[in-house]
């Protein structure tokens, strides 16, 4: 795991052996400072960070100080429903299609019976995407054509992952951008027509955060939790960006679960986010 993790986050370590190119047994505050900026940890937090901490800071003090970042009281939402219904949401680009594709692959590794639901009705690469990842992991899904009423999808298939005795569904939703009134309204009305087709479903409801997004992230995350209210977070293409600080920012600003990070583009490219094992991913690359 520890392996995975530092590749994924190779661009942030990269960064921040620009700023500290030699490992040392104790770092300034103003060194740290410039670590955690640089990674792209929010300004305000950093500042936060900082006070807590004498002039001279070593590498326990350092791991402390950040894994406080998570020490809030997530409501990690799990279920013994069956079938266990999630709702994907986040804007187009996020990587939410293929994040579907990796959930859907790990809970089948786990054998268990999976049906994917094509809620975004309003892009046809959508629909097709998914569909292709469906073929591709030898999957069920309830699709329908562009246009189309998503609830209805999200009722379908609901209703049939009942009757066949499926144990999970995955539905996608519209990706559209998270300000505009008609979305806001389309989904709220996909999960009251979940709870009509099961009475506690969705049991889970995940925002895909583009991890390349750094901070500005944040704000999507926002707009959505008041929309619908969001269970917890994925975060995606950390492997991609120098950006791997926002996570303590995304943690410190939203105070939920982070579930998962995508670790690359293949549908075992998912790993549980374990904070301790994050911190010190970070860590490694400045102290001895």
């Amino acid at each position: 795991m520890f392996k995975i993790l530092k590749k994924v986050f190779g661009k942030t370590t990269d960064a921040i052996k620009d700023v500290a190119p030699k490992k040392k047994k104790s770092i300034t505050k103003d060194e740290f400072e410039d670590i955690l900026l640089e990674a792209d940890v929010n300004y305000d937090l950093v500042e936060r960070l900082l006070d807590e901490l004498p002039n001279s800071i070593n590498k326990v003090q350092a791991f402390n100080s950040l894994i406080s970042v998570f020490q809030y009281k997530a409501n990690w939402k799990e279920s013994d429903a069956k079938p266990f219904v999630e709702m994907i949401v986040g804007v187009n680009g996020a990587g939410k299609t293929t994040t579907i594709a990796k959930l859907a692959y790990m809970y089948k590794q786990q054998n268990k019976k999976v049906m994917l639901g094509a809620g975004d009705t309003f892009r046809a690469a959508a629909i097709e995407q998914l569909s292709r990842w469906a073929a591709k992991l030898d999957i069920p899904i309830v699709a329908t054509k562009q246009g189309h009423d998503p609830s209805a999808v999200v009722y379908d298939t609901i209703s049939s992952a009942k009757a066949k005795g499926f144990d999970n569904v995955i539905i996608d939703t519209a990706g559209r951008l998270h300000t505009q009134t008609n979305l806001s309204q389309e989904l709220q009305k996909m999960i009251r027509v979940a709870t009509k087709a099961m009475s506690d479903a969705p049991h889970r409801k995940l925002l895909i955060l583009d991890g390349t997004q750094g901070t500005s992230a944040i704000n999507q995350a926002k707009a959505f939790n008041e929309i619908i209210g969001i269970d917890g977070i994925i975060i995606t293409k950390l492997d991609g960006t120098a950006k791997g600080g926002a996570v303590l920012s995304v943690a410190d600003e939203l105070q939920m679960p982070i579930y998962y990070i995508g670790t690359g583009e293949q549908p075992s490219d998912l790993i549980q986010f374990k904070a301790n094992e994050y911190v010190n991913t970070i860590l490694e690359e400045i102290f001895i």
